[in-house]
């Protein structure tokens, strides 16, 4: 990269354009950069990085204050920049983000950040938008903004800190100027790959350990494995071997006992059966015999009982019949009575019992013409019915003639009234079509209207504001000036005394914060009152405060001038009383426009109608009269029809009120005498079934052996009764011969002798037997199923650990290499891969640096990169020591003196610029600026220095040393002197 020429406008400290010519400024290629402090030295390498990046280094990018206060109002503030880069020379136009005051009114507004890349060479398209330039430039250069900062801009001041610094700090400067992301991206994946791996591992010794669990469930413990795993489960599997065998064998003798129990306590229980049933037998016997004579008298009634059983069952059936005789009488009485009641003719003979068959012949054919006359008389009903009906459709057919006769006549009023009604309502169609025609012009009117009224309204009380704010504005910007004028003034009497308080703070011995020196021959006095910083910052905040005050009020001016403007573009310049009438005119004529205009689809759509009207009344009239004159031959047919029924019906229903009164007296005579000759015959039947009962039951009576019917009732006994007897004596007979079969049996025969027998004892034991071996048993079981549980658990738990083995040794690799590249484990140095890469950068730095360290101490000093791991677990990798050759011992860079620090902070920017310039690809950088501190050196030592700058501009590269100090100025002839002044700085090239 090689710089040609830089334009600044209004940049920092530059109130006016100036211009650096670097092509003849660096001719020779080193000059110098200096001038007072404060005049803008540095500025002017911010304004090379500003126009490369679009920021400026350090904190002062923070501020965002790059336009110049010394600037008129309304100053653009602009970096020009002509350079090679990259073989290809460009031209950078770029603008910060300001603020600027508005061209209307007061206050400010914001104006972005602006930029433009032009190719001088021709060749490619320029560029106009930041991103893009952004891109381009970071690959033209290969190195990012804060490399740029680092290796072009040598900070000296940032290369002494560096020099000092811990071990962490030196790592973050590191990181920041060399990329170590895919290093970063390596350590992380070995990581993720770790945890992935121990995440699999868990899940799959996940199932060793519930293996493990089993085993010891199993096995009965309560604790873990005692030793390794498979061990000690085969182990837990041969004890539980051993006591399942002894288990066993106990098991065997258990039983053998408890079957010889149980043999002596079957015996006794046999024994003491045979006692029991030979005394049980022998007290029923004597109980059987005791109720004899009680079974013969229920055995004497049990067998009249029996021979009464034929006889009860014919007395029920006389009872029964009696009872149907005496219902069959009452329902004939009823019957007869029902009928008379009716007054009909005397059909029935009460005197003369049982009934004639000439008295049922009589009955059964004055029914018959009852019935008869009934089927006439609803055929006569059905015709009544349909005279009713035809006279109510007679009824409305006469409403209906009525309507029709109404409905012609209105036709014919209509059809003449028609023309007119056709005509009325076309001129209202083009009356609404006209007013919908209007209506966005009287829209339009009102809403300029109504405008102009409110605004009219409005501006009152605007220009009663706009007065008001003119005085505070006044006042604000009298404020601003005189608290500014009082800053500025405070800011000349400080850099007046700046020399004085600097030297004030001075003691022997301490390094100068100007040129680094331990020497003060003539500290600076000053003659003016001292101005202190918290002086300053008091008045810089006031004038914030007034220039804040000053803009609010501003901006509330410009608003309120700004509605005034618009208040009066709406037509608010006009007498408020006549807009108002104005607008209400306007209301109106839109309301009665709105209105006429939404009827026009109603209005059209009711001509229509009315143009086809005419034919369809003429058509209706037509159709109605057709109907009426079939209406009235209709009234005519349906007439006749009924006068033809009535008459029928007046001569069928006789001496009766109506047709349905003589149906139903009939109906009624024919049900009563139908009822009355049906119970007469029932009463007859009930009689003569009775009769033959009775005589059946003195015959059953005189068969079974009774001397009359009452004595054959009384032997009659009640099924449940005849039961329990016949129960009762079976059972005394059943009884009788089982005791009898007991005691007959030989076995109960042998223990004829036998009083006693002993059975608490045998079962005792037996018991006792009987729980050693259910103990036995389970002691047994339980030594089998944990020697089974073990077996499949312990041949799973084998499988298992032989299956995880090689993941768990895969996992201990990876998990190893993992942590040592993450500088842990067995990493002895405790350095991440990303600490190494930068190790490795470092050390590349200190051999490149320790080439000019050398040249610089005249072979006294050179750097030592030190790799060893820090203390209290710190990395390693990133240590930087001095080797003093004098000696031959290596110390800490702390131990510099300032001219020394100086020297190796210089050493260290070039090795690393060396350094990161190969990193970017072998990128030439044929242009850098090494920031002060000279002025701790000696004449010999600054030789020497002067003597490696003069080396660097070897290859055409140019060289610029920003310093005060004066024998600078005697060594460089080329000079761009940077000039403080009130109104702004100004520089002034002077080429050697």
């Amino acid at each position: 990269m090689r710089l040609h020429k830089l334009e600044v406008s209004s940049f920092g400290p530059f109130a006016d354009t100036v211009e650096v010519d670097f092509d003849r400024l660096g001719a020779d290629g080193l000059f110098l950069l200096h001038g007072d402090t404060g005049a803008g030295k540095t500025t002017i390498l911010d304004a090379v990085s500003f126009a490369l990046y679009g920021r400026v280094p350090g904190a002062r990018n923070e501020g965002k204050r790059l336009l110049s206060d010394h600037a008129p109002a309304g100053s653009v503030p602009r970096v020009e920049l002509e350079a090679t880069i990259s073989g290809r020379r460009i031209k950078l136009v770029r603008s910060p983000e300001y603020s600027r005051p508005k061209k209307r009114g007061t206050g400010s507004i914001t104006e972005n950040a602006k930029a433009t890349l032009t190719w001088l060479d021709g060749r490619g398209e320029n560029l106009s938008r930041i991103p893009d330039i952004g891109d381009e430039i970071n690959r033209l250069m290969g190195m990012s903004a804060d490399q740029f900062f680092q290796v072009v801009l040598l900070p000296q001041g940032e290369f002494a800190k560096f020099l000092r610094a811990e071990s962490d700090e030196r790592g973050k400067l590191l990181e920041r100027l060399f990329d170590t992301k895919r290093f970063v991206s390596v350590e992380a994946w070995f990581d993720a790959k770790r945890k992935a791996s121990a995440t699999a591992l868990a899940a799959r010794e996940q199932s060793v350990r519930l293996l493990l669990a089993k085993v010891e469930t199993a096995a009965g413990l309560e604790v873990g494995a005692e030793a390794h795993p498979l061990e000690w489960s085969r182990k837990l599997l041969a004890e539980a071997q051993d006591t399942r065998d002894a288990s066993l064998a106990e098991l065997v003798t258990a039983k053998d006992a408890a079957a010889e129990a149980n043999r002596v306590l079957s015996a006794a229980q046999r024994t003491a059966d045979l006692v029991a049933r030979r005394n049980r037998a022998t007290a029923e016997l004597a109980a059987f015999n005791t109720g004899a004579s009680q079974r013969a008298v229920i055995g004497a009634e049990l067998e009249t009982a029996k021979r009464a059983l034929p006889v009860a069952a014919v007395a029920g059936d006389v009872d029964a019949a009696g009872l149907h005789l005496a219902a069959a009488l009452e329902s004939m009485t009823t019957a007869m009575s029902t009928y008379s009641a009716l007054d009909g003719p005397e059909i029935f003979v009460p005197e003369v019992w049982p009934p004639t068959d000439d008295e049922r012949q009589r009955v059964v054919a004055r029914i018959r013409t009852w019935r008869d006359e009934i089927v006439r008389l609803d055929a006569m009903a059905e015709d009544a019915r349909r005279a009713d009906a035809a006279e109510a459709e007679i009824e409305k057919l006469g409403v209906r003639r009525d309507s029709l006769s109404e409905r012609i006549d209105a036709i014919a009023v209509e059809r003449t009234q028609l023309p007119e009604l056709v005509r009325s309502a076309g001129q209202r169609l083009e009356d609404a079509q006209r007013a919908h025609a209007a209506l966005p012009g009287l829209e339009a009117a009102l809403v300029k209207a109504s405008d102009a009224a409110t605004a009219a309204h409005e501006i009152v009380s605007l220009r009663a504001q706009a007065e008001k704010i003119r005085v505070q504005v006044l006042d604000a910007r009298d404020a601003h000036q005189s608290a500014r004028g009082r800053w500025l003034d405070l800011v000349q009497k400080r850099i007046e005394g700046m020399a004085a308080e600097l030297a004030s703070s001075l003691a022997p011995g301490d390094p100068c914060q100007v040129c680094g020196s331990r020497e003060h021959p003539a500290l600076a006095q000053s003659d003016v009152v001292t101005v202190t910083e918290p002086d300053l910052e008091a008045a810089s905040a006031a004038e914030r405060a007034a220039e804040k005050a000053l803009s609010k009020v501003a901006d509330r001016q410009v608003t309120v001038e700004r509605d005034i403007d618009r208040v009066i573009a709406r037509g608010g310049d006009g007498d408020s009383e006549e807009l108002d009438r104005l607008r209400a005119e306007a209301r109106n004529a839109v309301d009665e426009a709105t209105h006429s205009a939404g009827q026009v689809g109603v209005l059209a759509q009711k001509l229509a109608q009315l143009n086809g009207r005419d034919t369809e009344l003429q058509q209706e009239s037509a159709s109605l009269t057709a109907e009426l004159a079939a209406l009235a031959e209709r009234r005519t047919t349906l007439s006749a029809t009924v006068e033809q029924i009535r008459a029928a019906i007046v001569a069928a229903v006789g001496e009766d009120s109506t047709i349905a009164a003589r149906r139903s007296r009939f109906d009624g005579l024919a049900s009563a005498a139908t009822a009355a000759s049906e119970m007469r015959d029932d009463a007859v039947r009930a009689q003569a079934r009775s009769a033959e009962l009775s005589a059946k039951l003195a015959a059953a009576a005189a068969a079974a052996g009774f001397d009359s019917v009452e004595a054959a009732i009384g032997g009659v006994r009640a099924p449940a009764r005849i039961a329990a007897i016949e129960t009762e004596l079976a059972k005394a007979r059943d009884l009788e011969v089982a005791a009898r079969t007991v005691l007959d049996d030989p076995e109960v025969v042998a223990v004829g002798e036998v009083e006693t027998v002993d059975v608490d004892g045998p079962r005792g034991l037996a018991l006792q037997c009987a729980e050693v071996v259910n103990s036995a048993v389970a002691a047994a079981s339980l030594a089998e199923n944990r020697v089974s549980d073990l077996e499949r658990f312990s041949g799973q738990l084998e499988k298992a650990y032989e299956a995880v083995a090689p993941e768990r040794e895969l996992h201990d690799e990876l998990a190893a290499l993992a942590d040592v590249i993450a500088g842990k484990g067995q990493n002895s140095r405790k350095m991440s891969l990303r600490a190494y890469v930068l190790a490795s950068r470092l050390e590349e730095i200190a051999v490149s640096a320790s080439v000019r360290l050398q040249r610089m101490s005249g072979g006294r000093y050179e750097f030592v990169h030190s790799d060893e791991a820090g203390s209290r677990g710190r990395r390693g990798g990133l240590g930087l020591d001095i080797r003093d050759d004098f000696t031959g011992v290596v110390r800490s860079a702390k131990t510099l003196s300032g001219g020394e620090s100086f020297l190796a902070s210089l050493s260290l920017a070039l090795g690393l610029a060396d350094v990161v310039a190969a990193e970017s690809g072998g990128i030439v950088l044929d242009t850098m600026f090494i920031d002060e501190g000279f002025g701790t050196l000696d004449a010999d030592t600054l030789d020497s220095v002067m003597a490696v700058l003069d080396e660097l501009r070897d290859g055409g590269r140019v060289v610029g040393i920003v310093s005060h100090v004066d024998e600078m100025r005697q060594r460089i002839p080329s000079r761009l002197h940077v000039i403080r002044g009130r109104a702004g700085s100004s520089v002034k090239v002077i080429a050697g």
